[in-house]
């Protein structure tokens, strides 16, 4: 619905992975590069975990969306509570092989057969799992067992591993998993993104389907987004689908911090999505702009509304400002630099930092101060006409 309504060409916050919708998070990237890493290895397994809807599905679709088939056949499986019989099956389905009878020598055989073939024609296999928690401590051993096929020295399969936390911990330190650790060749686990990456986030996904700044968004209401969702990924996507519909119902071009609390007392009152609380403090400039809606002064009702204009310009300004300078700053740490050099450089950018703070910290409280007396002297206002 509000697809048509706001002008886009699909679902920005669609659940279901996809790789077109792909945001490289710090987390995400970190990943990223283990997977390659563990990829061009070749052998052995890579581990990936985090919470559920923080990205693991989607991270993986985006590498299978790089991968030259050409090179590497790559076949993907979702589990259940399976045994270490029905796993080697659901793998040989997997790779697209009908195994003759349902025993599992029968199934072992023809998924080496086809290791075997694919090394023959230059492809690497690789297996990736998803749901790993679910696997009983059979099954990875038999996923274990499945890394030892070779065609002389070179191994024939490389098996990746995506699952919640809990197997993060299964693997470390499950006595029985001491032959599968030492496979492990590269882990990482996809923690929630920052505070400062929920709105180029939105943003990120809203472009991808044509959106053109409407509706726009208060920037009070990424914050609060990143409080009520703890920067997972799923749960970001699942309140906006209802703000934009709630924006679309109401008519509205700017989405506002109003708007999101209704929509998180609904998610609450339903049960669809478990929130974080919010703990809001008093907004002084939402107390002067409520007091100037009452019929004191035009001039007062201008001046609150030009200072909150203001607020918005430098706090969008400084924002781009830290932006830019955490680029320089990734960008300095990466150059082939000596070590006095990086170091000074990077001594000049935490001081930019910090003088940026500061800066930003003055321009709050001169805000803040200047709106508190503007409260004082429409309340003043007010008491003198009760008065009279």
């Amino acid at each position: 619905m509000f697809n048509d309504y706001y002008g886009l060409s699909g679902r920005a916050f669609q659940l279901t992975p996809d790789p077109a919708f792909y945001f490289e998070s710090l987390t995400h990237r970190k990943a990223l590069s283990y997977l390659s890493y563990g990829l061009a290895q070749g052998e052995g397994f890579v581990v990936i975990t985090g919470e559920v809807g923080a990205g693991k599905s989607t991270l993986v679709a985006h590498l299978m969306a790089t991968i030259d088939p050409a090179r590497l056949t790559a076949a993907q499986i979702v589990t259940s509570k399976l045994d270490a019989e029905e796993l080697v099956h659901v793998v040989a389905q997997a790779f697209g092989l009908i195994v003759e009878g349902h025993d599992k020598a029968s199934a072992l055989g023809a998924i080496e057969a086809f290791l075997h073939d694919e090394a023959r024609a230059g492809r690497r296999c690789l297996l990736v799992v998803d749901e790993s928690q679910n696997l009983l401590l059979d099954a990875l051993e038999e996923l274990r067992m499945l890394s030892n096929f070779q065609l002389g020295a070179h191994p024939l399969l490389q098996t990746l591993l995506l699952g919640q936390p809990e197997f993060r911990e299964t693997i470390q330190a499950h006595p029985q998993l001491e032959q599968l650790r030492q496979r492990v060749i590269a882990a990482h686990h996809l923690e929630a993104m920052e505070r400062d990456e929920v709105q180029p986030y939105i943003e990120h996904r809203l472009k991808c389907v044509g959106w053109d700044g409407n509706p726009a968004f208060d920037q009070r209401v990424f914050a609060e987004l990143f409080e009520a969702s703890g920067g997972v990924p799923r749960r970001i996507n699942q309140i906006c689908n209802r703000l934009m519909l709630l924006g679309a119902v109401e008519q509205r071009t700017r989405i506002d911090g109003a708007m999101l609390s209704q929509v998180l007392e609904e998610l609450e009152l339903d049960g669809t999505l478990q929130l974080k609380k919010i703990e809001r403090t008093p907004d002084p400039a939402a107390h002067a702009v409520a007091a100037a809606q009452t019929p004191v002064d035009g001039v007062a009702l201008a001046h609150v509304q030009t200072l909150l204009g203001e607020r918005d310009a430098q706090i969008a300004e400084l924002q781009q400002a830290v932006i830019e300078l955490a680029n320089e700053r990734e960008a300095s740490a990466g150059a082939p630099l000596g070590d006095g050099t990086r170091d000074e450089a990077m001594r000049l950018l935490e001081a930019k930092f910090g003088a940026l703070e500061a800066k930003m910290l003055e321009q709050e409280r001169t805000i803040r101060h200047t709106l508190t007396m503007l409260i004082e002297w429409i309340e003043a206002d007010d008491a003198s006409r009760a008065a009279a």
